[in-house]
């Protein structure tokens, strides 16, 4: 008789990406990060679903399609704008084999052009750009659990100083996931799993039955939890929380021990658009100057060092394989040690950025295939998502789960620090501002309701985690400041047109058309 199944791996990609959108300039640097997890992650991944549906490996999976993301996924201009990156790199492509065709780069080269090709005939051929729908096929065959998240990733412990408009980025989060998909989504990835008290009862009231926390927000909980973050812990509210299992973490995140670190992988800084002569990159860099990255990266991490090897891509997918293997094995291991005198089954949360696979860890996506097909061979472990996991037989314990985030040092120090803390008066006060106005304003005639709901888009983009985090870690630190001053800006024109006047249409159209994200929603969503 076969033995029991004794684990499951409940494992969640996170994707999402700020929204950024420039209609004012013919390019713009920051829609590349946009571009690029279009390119080696999220196209990847749906090419993934579909290759492991086909060979009918048992996959599960939930995955965040962020408010900000699907709304991004789903804008005509930037959708356009994609296509003709593509269609760039493609010609790179083409350039790159002719000029590497007699050298020791060839085998590289036609890698990428075969990659390119493949990428665009998928996107105008199979999906015809439309990422959204395909994910929602996927949805509908049970494997894959897609969840929703705040708004804009609002940080949520933060803006709870103004209780509403944390109420309104959860209902705008469920709203924008049910118009795309059509469907309610089940589950929400709390922005930087960044938990507080009572959260869990906002949660509740949108429909959402479980959601995602670091370790210690259930090591801590009140009271520990006898299975610790091996199994679901039951809220107050009700809701389900899942914990990060640490173990899987070191493996895959940590710099020092994690596989991506592997010298036999692709290495992310070392990119032609910085090695070849300027006029020779110029027309391939998404940037209206400077060089920057094109994709193309001939070299392995090789270890630390400048000189680098040249990439093998087949010796390279090869160790992803190998990665794939050692990581089931250890979880049946694991499993083994978890499932050892006990009756439930144990439930292990592997957490993880969706852009880790693909883009920073190039051959991420070709490990996940291998997870999938190493644990169908395997009689101690499964992949399966919540829903999965509440048909089936699992411990459960009750308690409060302990405030805490997935950030540096686990709490809320990172979106609260000397470096951004200035921020939050402001967005506490337009928050204020913009409740105090939804509680009063009727709305008055079509043009009134519009400069309303506008403000509303400006508040919640304003509120965005992805700003003060970018200012903690020095990264793209202008543009996030730009950003939050601008939003705030906008909001506040648009308040001064509102009571002061003169109202002007073409403003309004101006700053709308600049950020034309949730067409459904409506400024009384901020009334108390």
């Amino acid at each position: 008789m076969d033995r029991p199944m004794i684990s499951r791996l409940n494992f969640v990609l996170h994707a999402h990406l700020p929204y950024v959108r420039h209609p004012e300039h013919p390019v713009f640097l920051e829609e590349n990060w946009f571009f690029e997890g279009l390119l080696e992650t999220y196209l990847p991944l749906a090419i993934l679903f579909d290759r492991l549906t086909e060979e009918r490996v048992p996959w599960a999976l939930t995955m965040t399609l962020s408010p900000t993301l699907v709304s991004m996924m789903t804008d005509p201009l930037l959708n356009e704008r994609f296509g003709r990156r593509l269609d760039l790199l493609c010609e790179l492509a083409e350039k790159e084999c002719d000029r590497n065709w007699n050298t020791e780069w060839a085998e590289v080269a036609y890698f990428y052009r075969d990659r390119f090709r493949k990428l665009r005939t998928y996107w105008i051929e199979v999906i015809a750009g439309d990422l959204c729908r395909r994910f929602r096929l996927h949805m509908e065959s049970g494997r894959l659990e897609a969840i929703t998240c705040a708004a804009t990733h609002g940080f949520l412990p933060l803006l709870s100083v103004v209780p509403d408009t944390v109420e309104t980025q959860v209902k705008i989060g469920v709203r924008t996931f049910e118009r795309v998909f059509g469907r309610s989504p089940k589950g929400i990835w709390v922005p930087e799993c960044a938990y507080y008290d009572g959260l869990d009862a906002i949660l509740a009231r949108h429909g959402i039955s479980f959601f995602f926390m670091e370790s210690h927000g259930l090591l801590y909980a009140d009271p520990s939890p006898p299975a610790g973050v091996y199994a679901p812990l039951k809220t107050p509210a009700g809701l389900m929380a899942f914990a990060r299992d640490p173990d899987s973490s070191k493996l895959i995140w940590s710099q020092e021990e994690g596989y991506p670190g592997d010298w036999n992988y692709r290495d992310f800084y070392r990119d032609i658009g910085y090695d070849l002569p300027y006029e020779y990159v110029r027309p391939y860099l998404h940037t209206d100057g400077p060089r920057g990255m094109t994709g193309f990266k001939y070299h392995k991490i090789t270890g630390p060092t400048d000189d680098k090897v040249r990439y093998e891509p087949g010796r390279a997918m090869e160790k992803a394989g190998f990665h794939a293997k050692d990581f089931i094995r250890r979880k049946e291991d694991q499993a083994r040690e978890l499932g050892r005198d006990t009756d439930w089954v144990p439930v292990v949360t592997c957490p993880f950025d969706a852009e880790l696979f693909g883009h920073w860890w190039f051959e991420g996506v070709e490990f996940l295939g291998g997870l999938f097909r190493e644990a169908a061979r395997s009689r101690f472990v499964s992949f399966a998502t919540p829903p999965m996991i509440f048909e089936g037989t699992h411990w459960m314990a009750e308690g409060v789960p302990e405030p805490s985030s997935w950030g540096v040092n686990g709490y809320y120090e990172v979106w609260l620090n000397g470096s951004n803390d200035w921020i939050w008066p402001l967005i506490h006060d337009a928050g204020r501002e913009m409740v105090r106005i939804a509680g009063h304003e009727t709305g008055g005639d079509a043009i009134r309701k519009e400069i309303l709901d506008q403000m509303g888009r400006e508040l919640l983009l304003a509120q965005s985690s992805d700003w003060p985090f970018l200012m903690k870690t020095g990264t793209a630190t202008d543009y996030a400041v730009r950003r939050i001053k601008d939003h705030l800006y906008h909001f506040r024109i648009l308040r001064e047109m509102l009571f002061k006047g003169p109202i002007r249409p073409e403003i309004l159209a101006t700053i709308r058309d600049r950020s034309p994200l949730f067409p459904d929603l409506d400024y009384r969503d901020f009334r108390s």
